[in-house]
This record gives structure tokens, sequence and C-alpha cells, in this order.
């Protein structure tokens, strides 16, 4: 099963490049971003409980599908860039076993333990 949620976030992974492809954004700006929302582990200076929100905030496809679609409403295609990249950061994350945070600590995850085999 596990291979199969990794094939999916793979997929949506995927499907972010596409679409950041069709909107003729510049691939610089991906590359730039696409290790941006990992500045949220900062949070984790203020302990496990600030660090998993902040962490989980930048991490979240909801949040990131809401960012795109406040881009699609104002019109405003840095922000509808902003939800993609957001989007595929998380799928990457997902693939690799990074999941949203719990309060435990970094490498407790949604998924699991980070590095537990």
């Amino acid at each position: 099963m596990k291979n199969l949620l990794k094939l999916e976030e793979a997929a949506m992974f995927g499907l972010s490049l596409y679409l950041l492809g069709s909107m003729n954004a510049e691939w610089w700006l991906y590359l730039l971003l696409l290790l941006g929302p990992d500045i949220s582990m900062l949070g984790y200076l203020g302990g496990n409980k600030t660090g998993a929100i902040c962490y989980n905030i930048f991490h979240h496809k909801g949040v990131a599908i809401a960012v795109f679609m406040a881009g699609l409403l104002l019109p405003n295609t840095l922000f509808e860039v902003t939800g993609i990249i957001l989007y595929g950061h998380s799928s990457m994350d997902r693939m690799f076993g990074y999941g949203l945070k719990t309060e435990e600590g970094f490498k407790y995850t949604h998924l699991g333990i980070i590095g537990k085999k």
C-alpha cells in the first residue's frame, strides 16, 4: 500500500509540473521556491508544537489549493504559481515519506515515523 501512495504522490507532483508548464511559469521561479516551504522548519526553534504548526501550514495541500484558488479569483498569477508550487512540494515530500508533523517532534508524521523501516 505504501508504494501505491508514493505513486499517487508522484502523479500529483507531476501534475504540478505540468500545470506550471502550461502556465508558462518561469522555471527559475519554481526552482527557487521548490524548497521554500522548508523554511517553515525554523518554527521548531520555538518547540515541537510551534514547529509542527508552522511546518503543517506550509505543507498542507488544502492551504496550497486555497492559495491557488485565491489566485484564480483575484486574479493573481503569483498566487496561482505559489499554490501550485506548495502543492507540488507537499506531494514531493510525501513521496519521500515526509508527512504532516505531530507535536511529538519532527520525525513523527501522519505517515509514520521518518526513517523507520
